[in-house]
């Protein structure tokens, strides 16, 4: 069986991908890094605009959010640059930007992505 070849990602170089939450009425923005397509695990840089914040949801998959730029605020307290939150499967969630500033984190899941909206 081959190798999968090595690849790198100049994310810096890479445009964000506008996406358009019809739930939340707000665009968010991503940059698409890697889908592992046999266990559907998904790697992304996610840009939460100021003041938005992802009202009550779950997912059907655990995912973890690095903050590289701002602050993540949650559910369950806010943190800053170099935190790592890790959001189990099923779990009741909020998490967003601050209504001062834009918060960027690299977004990794464990499986396929899906968001299920708590009405």
């Amino acid at each position: 069986m081959a190798e999968s070849p090595l690849f790198a990602v100049d994310t810096r170089a890479l445009p964000w991908e506008e996406r358009f939450n019809e739930h939340l009425g707000k665009t968010l923005y991503r940059k698409n890094l890697v889908t592992d397509p046999d266990t559907g695990m998904e790697i992304r840089i996610v840009k939460y605009p100021a003041g938005v914040i992802n009202k009550l949801h779950t997912h059907p998959c655990a995912h973890g959010m690095y903050v590289i730029e701002g602050r993540l605020v949650t559910h369950a307290g806010e943190y800053g640059p170099g935190s790592f939150v890790w959001f189990p499967e099923g779990q009741r969630m909020e998490h967003g930007a601050t209504a001062s500033e834009d918060v960027v984190v690299l977004f990794i899941t464990n499986k396929p992505f899906e968001i299920h909206y708590v009405e």
